[in-house]
């Protein structure tokens, strides 16, 4: 049995405390807000296991200045924090290549394929099967050009696995008759489901860790140290040794990896929420309109409205033209909602060719990284706490990690 410390208390980090509980170990989990603090709080609630089409992509260079000009874009670049985000960006577009793109679609779509295997056995043993709705998720094309412009990236799904059914404007009306009749088609992703309340899963999974012997610390995490057979971690509060740590911070994880020896290029996509109380009615399952960028889910309590992307870094404050547009592109969707209630700002963890960072750290195979999933971190938290337990253990993986190797922004060969 080994001692363990998970830094984060999102999906992945509550799934690698279950798979590592499960292998027999002490674990402790260190996060200062505790279950669902951050970006796994205001999510989609998609288990989208169709999302192998990385936002860097070959389109990125035709529709750059749509993206960064347009009022309907639903993507924005804070011009002062351009000088810090540039190396960042020029790293995305090198990524945005054909082939490059294709690259990371295809570990994607493994990554996506095994994706509950991560969260079966989690889902039973925890007693958590009440917060999901197994409704498949609907895409919607409001206009003839937007659903021809994504007929590239549907036909890639269907290549890597993707079921995908198309539908007309008359069977998005008969699925889902609150709409309003302004979309030019529909794709439905069979076999997907949503969490009626992401932080609710999350809070009963940590409750549920807990009994079982889980130890939970509110102290934020501020230096590892690798030290031979050891890994030392200092909070806030104290100092204290543990056989193997976990990295599973989000967009917080870069400052752990650099100390670690590993420069990633980790930078984070401010997402947005916008909840409408008493509208869940109104949807039966998630329904993202491409073109706009945006998730409409019901929940409990309320249709939340999710997505949109911003690379503005950490700071708090609200971009308002962005939650106009979400409003705005809701309203238009359902002309039934009412008044929304509050509004919510996340940090997604992101990388610049769309794959996240699973594997050790260059100084020690002790310190181990589950971060950078983007948007999907929900659909492979699960899986990524089995790879970490996997990689603890030095057991066979299911799959080649190579794509999200620490070590492929380096130039150094990736391994585990």
């Amino acid at each position: 049995m080994a001692k363990i410390a998970i830094i984060g208390a999102g999906f992945v980090g509550l799934s690698s405390a279950y798979w590592l509980r499960r292998d027999g170990h002490q674990v402790t989990l260190f996060d200062p807000r505790g279950a669902a603090g951050g970006a796994s709080f205001g999510n989609a609630g998609t288990f989208a296991t169709y999302a192998c089409i990385p936002v860097n992509n070959p389109g990125v260079f035709q529709n750059l200045h749509h993206y960064l000009f347009s009022s309907s874009s639903p993507f924005r670049l804070n011009l002062r924090y351009l000088p810090r985000v540039s190396p960042w960006l020029l790293r995305f577009l090198i990524s945005s290549t054909t082939r490059r793109y294709e690259q990371s679609a295809e570990a994607l779509s493994e990554l996506l394929a095994q994706a509950y295997a991560g969260y079966g056995d989690l889902i039973q043993d925890a007693r958590l099967e009440p917060f999901l709705n197994r409704k498949s998720a609907l895409y919607l094309y409001s206009s003839k050009r937007g659903y021809e412009g994504a007929q590239a990236s549907l036909d890639l799904r269907r290549q890597l696995g993707v079921e995908a059914e198309e539908l007309t404007p008359r069977e998005i009306q008969e699925l889902e008759p609150e709409l309003a009749p302004i979309f030019y088609r529909g794709v439905l992703f069979p076999g997907t489901w949503h969490l009626n309340s992401p932080a609710g899963f999350l809070k009963a999974l940590e409750a549920w860790l807990v009994e079982q012997g889980l130890t939970l610390k509110h102290d934020s995490v501020e230096r590892l140290v690798p030290k031979g057979e050891e890994v030392l971690l200092l909070t806030t509060q104290e100092e204290q040794s543990f056989d193997h740590v976990v990295v599973a911070a989000g967009a917080f994880s870069g400052k752990f990896a650099k100390q670690c020896g590993d420069r990633i290029p980790l930078d984070t996509e401010r997402g947005y929420h916008i909840t409408f109380p008493g509208a869940e009615r109104l949807l039966s399952r998630p329904a993202g309109w491409a073109e706009s960028g945006f998730y409409m889910t019901p929940m409990t309590g309320g249709l939340r409205t999710a997505g949109t992307v911003e690379l503005a870094g950490l700071g708090e404050r609200h971009n308002r033209a962005l939650l106009t547009l979400l409003r705005r592109s809701a309203a238009r969707a359902l002309p039934k909602l009412p008044e929304p209630r509050d509004e919510w700002l996340g940090f997604r963890p992101t990388l610049p060719d769309g794959l996240p960072v699973i594997g050790t750290s260059s100084d020690s195979p002790r310190v181990l990284y589950a971060f950078g999933h983007q948007h999907i971190g929900l659909t492979l938290g699960g899986l990524s706490g089995r790879l970490v337990a996997d990689l603890v253990a030095d057991r066979p993986l299911p799959l080649d990690l190579s794509a999200c190797s620490p070590r492929r922004f380096s130039g150094a060969k990736a391994g585990r």
